[in-house]
This record gives C-alpha cells, structure tokens and sequence, in this order.
C-alpha cells in the first residue's frame, strides 16, 4: 500500500479518473451534517493542502485521530482519493487500521476508477489478514458501476486465491452489482449459468436475476429463470421477493391470464402474496385504464382473503367508474362495508358522477338519497351535474331535490347549478315556476348568466303571455346585474 499514488499529480495511465466524475460527486465534509470537530480539521487540512505536503502538513497539525475519527475522514475523502491515500498511510503509522478501515479505503479506490490501487490494497489486506468477502464485494461493484464487467467475474475468479471463499453469498454479491447496471441481467445470468454447477444458487441467486429481469421487461426469461428456481430450491414463503418480482414482470407485460396462473399455483403452495404486490399490480393496470385486465387481478386477490385498504378500493372504483363498470362498482361498494372499509367521500362521489354521466336517472336518484342519509352528500361539480341530467331525462322532481338539497345546506357558489335549473324549468315550459325560481335567486344575490337569460327569452317569447312576464324578469336582471 505504500507505493499507491506516490505521485498524487500522475495517477496510474491504465487507470485515469473518468471524465464523468466531477468534484464534489460524492459527500464531503461540507455537506455531510454532524462532522466531529477532528474529523473537520483533518478533512479540511486535506483539501486545502497539495497531496505533495498533505503527509508534512499531517505530521505538523499534533492530531492524534481515533480509529472511528479514520473511518469518517475517509468517507468524506472519495472525492479526494490520492489526498486520502496520504492520509490513510500516515495514520496507519499512527495505529494499526482497522478491517473496515481498509475495505472503505478499497472502496473510495474502486469508485474513482483507481483499481490497480486497489489491488495494492487488497494484496496488503491479505498480508495484514484483514480481507474478506465484503473487500470483494466492493471490487464487483466498483468494476460494475464502471462498465468493466469481465473484470468484475475475473475478480470473483481469483478470490479463493486470496483466501476468500467462492460461495453463494459472492455468487449473489457479483450478480446483484451486475443487475443493477442498465441491461445486464443477460450478462449476469451468464455467469449465473457458467458457475451453477460449482456453487449452488439460493433463493436469493434467483431473486436478484427475477428483479434484472423485472427491471428490463424480460418475460420470457424471467418464465424459464423462475421455473428454474422452483425446480431448484423449492417453495419457500422466504423467496417473497423473487416471486413478486416474477409477477410484476407478467404484470407489466400485459401478461395477466398468465399471472394469476402462477398466483393460484403460489396461494396452493402456502406463497401467495401479499398486499404490495396488489397495490403495485393494480397500480399498473388502473393507469393504464385496463378495467379489463385489472378486474381478475382483483378477483384473485378478494378470492385470497386479503383485504384491501381504502385507497386500493377506490383507485379501483374510479377505475370500474371510468369504463361504466357500474354493477361492478357497486359490488366493491357493498364488500368493502362488510370487510369493515368504510367508503369516503371520494367513493361515493366517483360512483355518484359515473351515474349521471351514464345517466342512469333511477339509480342517481336512489343513490343520492342514500349520500344525503350517510352524510357524504354529492361535490358541488356533482350536484350541477345532476340536475342538468336529470332535467334532459325528464326528471325535475330530483333535479329539484339536488336544488334544495344545495341551497338548504348551503353549498356555494350556486351560480352554475342555479343556471342549470332556470334552464331545465324553461324548456319543460315551467314558466311561472322559471319566473319564480329565477326572482329568487336574484333576492339571493345568485348571479344569472346572459346565456341563460336568452335561453329564458326564447321559452317566454313561444308563450302568448309570456312575453310581458319575460320583460318584467329581464328589467330586474338589468338593473341587478348590468347597472
């Protein structure tokens, strides 16, 4: 280790610090909160100092750091490898490092690309018996992270010459720092396949590559890598990961028959999931606007026991609201009483609206009195809705009800459903009830719109007498509303 950057200025030339590595790229102790005092000095000492003095400038400060003080300087330092190599020769002087010291110092190396020092200091890990799997572990993901995966594997190769076992936990080391790389779950499952026969995988192994292959939408192979798992190590409510990764990835491709294939195999074999998986299944599909595909998903999830949350039932109910699966949404009304989910206001409403949008006349009319009795009445938006509905199908009497209903209990601004009402009165030829209803609302200061009053002008003027009660209306709306 002591021959590692002995020129800070002229870093090994097979090993460059990548161009996509800036400063300050990773924390420091400017922005890392909590800093003890120690460490703050000997950080600032480094990053102010050239790394040709950095050691002098060590040696004169009298700092004396603890083996924890050496652990936090080097996690603020990655963004000064060659200056915290100084550093960490010269407390190594000082006190013999720690095994965690030397991984993070193997680490901060890896990360800014530096490997051949990185090597150094896995070979004096060994000679100072500190190495172990975690030092390798950062090698993987030091080499993933920077694009160089055959050295990756080959650094899994050599390891048990350094006395480090080629386990399972390594095998899972290396081929989760390989999934996690954009599209290198092939690459992984390469290897996956070159060292099964060596070292047997786990639950975990097919896990990992369920996730990469989740993440690339792959499947296919996700199909072939989960039978393979089953065949393999069995079933197993530890390997919830793997299996909900797996089904996630038929989720996504659209693949939905195929998925609640495998959920009743999983419920059979004491693996079904649980409520995550739904909720991010279901998420998918009702953003999609996939009533078609999301009503079986849920099904499948209501045959299993589970129950869902308020805020699953109504993302569906707006979903079966929205492609006028009304008799649907009236079941998951009526099922989440009885699992003891009381619907909202955002129930009631979305169901409400996709009745008068349908203009389902009886069923809003019902399903209004029953909003009005549980004391989640319809939004102001709703209740115009309504009542314009209920007047194009012939039904004033509710639309009436809405009215009073509103002005009752005093919903404002009653503007728009105001209008709505004068216009519906107005084509069922009302007129007196119209006059009425309109010098109301102007004692009430509700503004009436000139769209509506022309409305209004053409229904009176069709009347014989009705032209004199239209002027007289008109001459108080002017001098309301236009003086």
């Amino acid at each position: 280790m002591d021959k590692v950057c002995e020129n800070p200025n002229n870093p090994p030339k097979t090993n460059p610090i990548p161009k996509t590595n800036k400063p300050n790229e990773f924390p420091s102790h400017l922005t890392t909160p909590n800093v003890s005092p120690t460490a703050r000095v000997l950080c600032d000492l480094l990053t102010r100092t050239s790394p040709l003095e950095i050691e002098t400038a060590l040696q004169s400060s009298n700092v004396r750091p603890s083996p924890d003080c050496v652990i936090e300087v080097i996690r603020l330092s990655y963004n000064y490898p060659h200056s915290a190599v100084k550093f960490f020769r010269w407390a190594g002087r000082l006190s013999r490092h720690s095994a965690y010291s030397w991984n993070l110092m193997v680490d901060l190396l890896g990360k800014n690309q530096l490997f051949e020092p990185m090597w150094d200091a896995v070979r004096s890990m060994k000679q100072e018996c500190v190495l172990s799997l975690p030092t390798f572990v950062s090698v993987f993901e030091s080499y993933c992270s920077a694009g160089r995966f055959s050295e990756a594997i080959m650094s899994f190769d050599v390891m048990d010459r350094y006395g480090i076992k080629q386990d399972v936990v390594a095998v899972n080391s290396l081929i989760s720092a390989m999934c996690r790389e954009e599209n290198q779950t092939c690459a992984a499952f390469d290897f996956f396949e070159r060292i099964k026969g060596k070292v047997a995988p786990d639950g975990d192994t097919f896990a990992i590559l369920l996730e990469g292959w989740e993440k690339e939408g792959n499947a296919a192979k996700a199909k072939s890598t989960f039978g393979e798992m089953v065949v393999r190590v069995g079933w197993s409510q530890t390997n919830s990961s793997g299996y909900d990764a797996f089904l996630m990835t038929l989720v996504r491709a659209l693949q939905i028959d195929e998925a609640v294939k495998f959920l009743k195999v999983m419920k059979d074999h004491n693996c079904f999931p649980g409520l995550k998986f739904f909720t991010n299944a279901l998420d998918i599909l009702i953003k999609r606007n996939d009533v078609v595909n999301a009503i079986p998903m849920w099904d499948v999830m209501a045959g299993s026991g589970l129950v869902p949350n308020l805020i699953m039932y109504n993302a569906m109910i707006g979903l079966l609201c929205n492609n006028a699966e009304i008799d649907y949404a009236f079941r998951l009304l009526d099922e989440m009483v009885l699992q003891g989910t009381f619907p909202d206001s955002l129930t009631y409403n979305m169901i409400f609206e996709c009745l008068v949008r349908n203009k389902k006349v009886r069923e809003t009319e019902r399903f209004f009195v029953e909003m009005i009795k549980n004391e989640l009445p319809p939004t102001l938006a709703n209740c115009t809705a309504a009542i314009k509905m209920l007047f194009d199908c012939d039904d004033p009497e509710t639309a009436h009800e809405v009215w009073t209903y509103m002005v009752e209990n005093h919903v404002k601004p009653l503007d728009e459903s105001a209008n709505a009402l004068l216009v519906g009165l107005s084509k069922l030829g009302r007129l007196s009830e119209t006059r009425r209803t309109a010098e109301d609302m102007m004692d009430r200061r509700i503004e009436i719109y000139e769209s509506t009053m022309e409305k209004l002008k053409y229904a009176f003027h069709k009347s014989r007498s009705g032209r004199h009660k239209y002027d007289s209306l008109s001459r108080r709306w002017k001098a309301q509303f236009k003086s």
